[in-house]
């Protein structure tokens, strides 16, 4: 049975649609339905931009979706779509929320098995209401949840995040050893479950420069990791740390672990972005069902200019398609 991965087209006034139509322009994946969630007057615009014809099956409900090729189901309302490439608008961001609401729904029903979701425009969601500061926070409130976590993937390169979109000054005072102990559980699951990585190997960064230099640079290294790096051992998963971050990546040592944990979003962020050359993936570890987005935002200064470059987004849907056959085979192997 064809595997459904629907698609929240993301800010319309940003580069969402155009790198949609473009990452679809070549054949899909083999026995994928892939169902954007939008609206038909967005991509017919967007196409004319891009000089592509969208070819898109238009359906008025998921089980009128066709595999191997390209719908849209129309999920917003008509007065939600006001075009204006490279702005900021409560309608667009109004647009894109119910385009993910519509995709967490159909995932938690059981009728979609993966979301992909373009960017979104966080002034633009908070302009049409929206509390959140992100994608992340949004699906684990909507599923009702505390233990997820954001992991940036590209190739055998993951690295995780124990904390998220939070100013940096209040990154120490979130961290503590049941909040990190959980994130490396959580990461080992997701290594094990949705990457098909038997025994996964985690590092963990310490928190300061020198991961504390023995309590010379701060003492959270002492105080709050080391003891969730005991109970990791204690439950049979491999974390080593706290490991300076600075010279990690340079070091070679990545090619020792299969993911990567850091304190804070800069702090693997950074690294991960000069690396992944934009083919990065955004993965949402924790929730009962698969979501990967690409590694970029909006980009409103690209938007309307045909200048997008699709290869993050591409590399989103084709990872959401790879976790679904992986969670299928752990569920088997498990006797699910």
């Amino acid at each position: 049975m064809s595997e459904i991965i629907v698609i929240s087209m993301g800010d319309y006034n940003g580069i969402g649609p155009e790198v949609i139509l473009k990452s679809f322009s070549s054949p899909l994946p083999t026995g994928v339905t892939a169902v954007i969630l939008g609206h038909p007057e967005v991509f017919s615009h967007y196409s004319r931009t891009v000089g592509l014809s969208p070819g898109l099956n238009v359906i008025e409900s998921l089980d009128d979706a066709l595999p191997d090729t390209l719908n849209l189901l129309q999920c917003c309302e008509d007065d939600d779509i006001r075009l204006s490439a490279g702005t900021i608008s409560e309608s667009a961001g109004r647009a894109a929320m119910k385009a993910v609401e519509y995709g967490i729904d159909a995932c938690l029903s059981g009728e979609a098995d993966a979301l992909v979701t373009a960017p979104i425009s966080k002034e633009a969601i908070h302009m049409a209401g929206y509390t959140v500061p992100g994608h992340t926070e949004f699906l684990a409130e909507k599923e009702g949840t505390r233990h997820f976590m954001m992991i940036l993937a590209s190739g055998d390169l993951r690295v995780g995040l124990v904390t998220g979109h939070i100013p940096l000054n209040r990154v120490s005072e979130e961290l503590s050893s049941e909040l990190i102990f959980n994130k490396i559980q959580t990461f080992h699951l997701s290594l094990k479950r949705d990457f098909g990585i038997n025994n996964p190997r985690i590092a963990v960064f310490g928190l300061n420069p020198h991961a504390g230099d023995g309590g010379v640079l701060g003492t959270e290294e002492i105080e709050i990791i080391t003891p969730a790096l005991a109970r990791a051992e204690e439950s049979g998963i491999i974390a080593d740390g706290p490991l300076p971050a600075d010279g990690f990546f340079g070091s070679g040592l990545r090619e020792k672990y299969d993911g990567i944990l850091a304190m804070y979003h800069d702090q693997g962020l950074v690294p991960f972005k000069a690396l992944s050359f934009g083919s990065g993936v955004n993965f949402t570890a924790g929730l009962s069902f698969i979501r990967t987005s690409p590694d970029h935002g909006t980009a409103f200064s690209l938007a309307g200019k045909n200048l997008a470059d699709e290869k993050s987004f591409q590399e989103a849907f084709k990872l959401a398609a790879d976790m679904v056959r992986n969670r299928k085979h752990a569920g088997k192997a498990n006797g699910e």
